[in-house]
Order: structure tokens, then C-alpha cells, then sequence
């Protein structure tokens, strides 16, 4: 029966979390993190986004990870369409799943590399008593602004899709609904 219990049950449990998982993304990806940047001494924000980060990552796994669950229980085409993702509830399963790996790789891969870069050269500054930035820094220390860099603009990158995919699901039950077309 539509209308049952169990059916909006359901239907609650994906838009809450939907919206946990959006305004999340949202506040730490163009708020929190802009704040803390304006308002922190550099070093002291890098450790602040050395705690912060891993628990959003998880949060944001935990959430897509639901989502795409209760999205998948709720369309069965789902699984018999896996592979064509011009299916409207399987583009909206890969959007999840898009979410889900990009943080995933944040969380396991990039984070941990982009922190131990930061701590090394954080060590550096202090062992060459300058900041990063400064002209006359060592070799090393350009090798590790590099490498910092990289792994922040790519870390970035993997957020950012993960916004865009939320944003794309979120926009998607806006307009369709939980059943979609």
C-alpha cells in the first residue's frame, strides 16, 4: 500500500538525510572552513582541519552510504539497470555512489597525505625558523609546498564532485520527487 507506514517511513528517512548529508557538505566545504581560515593562525587551522576533516568524511560516507541503500530499496530498477546510468534512478544511485567514493578516497588516501605533508612542513618552518612562504626557503621546503599543493587541490577536487553529486540528488527529489519520472 502507498500511503503505509513503512512507505513514509522511508520516504522521511531519505530526505533527512538528504538534507543532513547537503547542509554538511555545504557548511563545511564554504562556511566552516572559510571562517576558520579568516579567523585562525595558519598552523593552528591546519590542525583544526586535521581533526575536523576525517569526521566529516565519515559523516559524509555514513550519510551517502544510507541514501544510497534506502534509494536503491526504494527502486528495484536500480540493480536490473546497474549498468545504464541514463536510467533516472540509477544516475541518482551513481550521484550517491560518486559521494560515497569521493570521500571514501579523501578519507583513506588523500586526507592522511595532505596532513603528514602539512606536519612536514610545518616541522621544516620550525627547524628553518621561516614560514613556507617566505623568500630564500629550501629546496625542500618547495618540494613539500608542492606536494601540499597537489594533494589539497585533489582533495578539493574529490569534495567538491561530492557537493556537486549531493546537490544533483537533492535537486533531482525537488523537482521528482522520491519516485521519480
Amino acid at each position: 500500500m502507498p500511503g503505509s507506514l513503512a512507505c513514509v517511513s522511508r520516504q522521511a528517512a531519505v530526505l533527512s538525510h538528504e538534507i543532513e548529508a547537503s547542509d554538511t557538505a555545504l557548511w563545511v566545504t564554504f562556511f566552516g572552513g572559510v571562517i576558520a581560515f579568516r579567523t585562525l593562525p595558519r598552523q593552528m587551522f591546519g590542525n583544526l582541519q586535521h581533526k575536523t576533516f576525517p569526521i566529516y568524511f565519515v559523516i559524509s560516507m555514513v550519510l551517502s552510504s544510507a541514501l544510497l541503500t534506502l534509494w536503491t530499496l526504494s527502486h528495484p530498477n536500480v540493480v536490473a539497470h546497474i549498468t545504464r546510468p541514463y536510467v533516472a534512478d540509477v544516475a541518482q544511485a551513481y550521484a550517491l555512489a560518486t559521494v560515497l567514493l569521493g570521500q571514501g578516497f579523501n578519507y583513506f588516501v588523500i586526507g592522511p597525505l595532505t596532513s603528514k605533508t602539512m606536519f612536514q612542513r610545518h616541522k621544516l618552518e620550525k627547524d628553518e625558523g621561516k614560514a613556507y612562504n617566505e623568500p630564500g626557503v629550501s629546496d625542500a621546503m618547495k618540494a613539500l609546498n608542492r606536494r601540499f599543493g597537489t594533494l589539497h587541490g585533489v582533495s578539493s577536487l574529490a569534495n567538491l564532485g561530492s557537493v556537486i553529486a549531493l546537490g544533483f540528488h537533492g535537486l533531482w527529489i525537488g523537482s521528482f520527487g522520491l519516485k521519480g519520472k
